[in-house]
């Protein structure tokens, strides 16, 4: 049976390390802040948000829960971005995605808006570039949380052959290049891979991010591989799964993350260490 990696051990961890340097801010008097702009009354939106301001809570972090109306005009969002990035007080943005449908199509050019240096998603363009080259700048939470539990977990990146499922610009691309950066041999694969499952059995981690409940089968996965399942399908009404079958690839991989329980938790400690880096970096 596979080592079960749980997020909660490694984003407490995460949220520990922010935690103790926002202390060190405050004591320069700097109080890191993070602004959640949401638009409508997504009901998932909303608990990813009270979600985020509870943590910023618990580690000393301001946050300011900007909501604004469905029928807000993107013109109006854009001026509400501008005057936060105006705002010195403020350290981090965030966009709570998915916009309503009256701003469908927005959203590139809405991210875009962000001060590059306020981008705790580390979505917007200039970040993309810094971490496209390999030069400092916010890294996306999701991806990044996952590098971080390797290295906590003591999984080898260096040399290792990992293998991706899922080129979104959110999690595949981004976590693409994170292992790059620490020397591992990525293959990036789709769903118009040819011989996919032939490409995984070669993974010595193995990352799903297809957006496809238990797509990833036991018969997919390397003995002994780590398997990251970065996936949440709701297939009913109380019932999450990710995108490996879990059950039978714990059998078969070294170390896998439940779903739920995994990833998940990784993300919002990685933003709260984002918010945190941000303030520092704006008041270096």
């Amino acid at each position: 049976m596979a080592r079960i990696l749980y997020g909660k051990e490694f984003a407490a961890r995460i949220k520990a390390s922010a935690e103790h340097e926002a202390l060190a801010l405050r004591a320069r008097g700097i109080y890191p802040r993070l602004a959640v702009i949401i638009v409508g009354s997504d009901p998932a939106s909303e608990v990813y948000v009270r979600n985020k301001q509870k943590t910023c809570e618990e580690l000393g972090i301001l946050s300011d829960h900007i909501p604004m109306p469905e029928e807000t005009t993107k013109e109006e969002l854009l001026a509400r971005i501008d005057a936060l990035n105006a705002d010195d007080h403020v350290h981090g943005i965030l966009v709570q995605l998915p916009l309503p449908a009256a701003l469908a199509g927005s959203e590139e050019e809405v991210l875009s808006r962000i001060d590059p240096r306020k981008d705790v998603d580390g979505f917007h363009p200039v970040n993309v570039g810094h971490l496209f080259i390999g030069t400092p700048g916010l890294r996306p939470c999701t991806p990044a949380g996952c590098i971080r539990m390797l290295e906590y977990a003591g999984i080898p990146m260096e040399g290792a052959h990992a293998v991706i499922i899922g080129r979104s610009n959110i999690v595949g691309k981004p976590m693409a290049h994170l292992l790059l950066e620490r020397h591992a041999t990525v293959t990036l694969c789709h769903s118009r891979t040819a011989h996919l499952a032939e490409i995984t059995r070669a993974a010595d981690i193995l990352v799903a991010a297809v957006g496809r409940p238990r797509f990833v089968t036991a018969d997919m996965v390397k003995p002994g591989a780590t398997v990251i399942d970065v996936g949440i399908n709701r297939i009913a009404p109380k019932q999450l799964v990710g995108d490996v079958d879990f059950d039978a690839a714990a059998e078969v991989a070294g170390a896998i993350t439940p779903v739920p329980g995994g990833v998940g938790l990784l993300t919002v400690a990685m933003l709260m260490e984002n918010v945190v880096q941000a303030a520092k970096a704006q008041n270096a």
